[in-house]
Formats: C-alpha cells, sequence, structure tokens
C-alpha cells in the first residue's frame, strides 16, 4: 500500500508542478524541472535523513515515468482545454495528504520516535513544494497563511495516535491523509487561514 500511495502522490504533485509551470508559461523543460521537485524533493529529502539507500528514484525508474506521464497529460490538456481555476491547488491537497502520510509511516517503521516521524512525514508533504515556489520567486505556500503545515502535522499526527493505538496501518494512513485532504480543501474554498504576523508602521 504504501508503494502504490507513494506513487500516487508522485503523480498528483507533478500534476501540481506543471500547472504552475503553466500559470508561469514556461516551456516543456521547465515544465519537466517543476514537475520532478515537486514530486520528489520531499521524498529524497526525507530518505536522506533516514539514511535510506539506494533512494527511491534510483532504483526504480517508475517514480520518474510519473512525472513524465503527469507532464504530458498535463501539457495536453492546457493545448485543448483551459487549465481548472483550482487545479494546482486541489493537486497539491491531494499529493500533501498523500505524501505527508507515507512519510510518516515510513519513518516509523525505520524505527523513529513520534515526534521526528510527524516531522519527517510534514517534510515529505511540504519540502517538494516549497521547492518548486521558491524555483519560480514566490513565497511558499507553506509559510504563508494558508492552512497548509498545519493541515499536514494535524494528518500526521492523528496517524502516530492511531499507530500507538495499534490500529491497522491502513485505516490510520486513509484517515490521516484524508484529514489533510479535508483541511486542505477547507482553506481554499471555505477561506481558512492563520493568522497573518502584521507589524504596525509608525503611521499605524
Amino acid at each position: 500500500m504504501l508503494q502504490v500511495l507513494d506513487l500516487f502522490g508522485v503523480f498528483v504533485f507533478a500534476i501540481s508542478g506543471a500547472a504552475v509551470a503553466a500559470r508561469k508559461q514556461l516551456d516543456l523543460f521547465g515544465a519537466l524541472v517543476l514537475a520532478t521537485v515537486t514530486a520528489l524533493g520531499g521524498g529524497t529529502l526525507r530518505d536522506v535523513l533516514l539514511d535510506r539507500h539506494p533512494l527511491g528514484w534510483f532504483g526504480d525508474a517508475t517514480p520518474l515515468l510519473a512525472v513524465l506521464a503527469a507532464v504530458l497529460l498535463s501539457v495536453l490538456w492546457c493545448r485543448w482545454r483551459p487549465l481548472p481555476r483550482h487545479a494546482l491547488a486541489v493537486a497539491d491537497a491531494i499529493g500533501l495528504g498523500v505524501f505527508c502520510v507515507v512519510g510518516t509511516r515510513i519513518a516509523l517503521e525505520a524505527g523513529q520516535s513520534g515526534v521526528i516521524a510527524v516531522i519527517l512525514g510534514v517534510m515529505s508533504g511540504a519540502c517538494g513544494g516549497l521547492i518548486r515556489d521558491v524555483l519560480c520567486a514566490e513565497v511558499p505556500m507553506v509559510l504563508r497563511q494558508d492552512v497548509y503545515a498545519t493541515a499536514a502535522a494535524a494528518g500526521c499526527t492523528l496517524l502516530l495516535a492511531m499507530d500507538r493505538l495499534a490500529v491497522a496501518p491502513g485505516i490510520g494512513l486513509l484517515a490521516g491523509g484524508g484529514l489533510i485532504v479535508v483541511l486542505r480543501l477547507g482553506a481554499i474554498f471555505c477561506d481558512w487561514h492563520l493568522p497573518r504576523f502584521v507589524l504596525r508602521g509608525e503611521d499605524d
């Protein structure tokens, strides 16, 4: 299940990277770069920190093929139809949910403590998008007032709690990932957000 979910997360996150490339009017190479760093960046960082060798996409080309398929599908879609308004945000929400719980589960199976597992889960889901946003000269979504890292941490914590209660791993993955997706979609469509940190000027 972890492998299937991880591959699904790669595909969805690659679509979100390609959507950003389309919005920025980048060429095909630019779309491939953004899709690759978005889909593989967080998981690669997690595996490096866990000292997992070989890295997932080094020993198996399937994730790279999933990225390529996602980019080609996105390019074909954009040629025939306009990009849906919330396509990037929805794809990113689904990818975040999948990668966070997969990352947390992998860290737990590697023998890490609960706190470290949650941190690595959040990193797995958020760091790829962070790299994508930095490359596009945007303030990373994870640092804005949107419910993003908060949603990721909530879902990873729920998975951890269910693991400690000896709930079946599959149920924990679905519950944690589902919570993340619901919170992110709520932020997108219902304007849920955290308070902004604002410095008042002398003239206020």
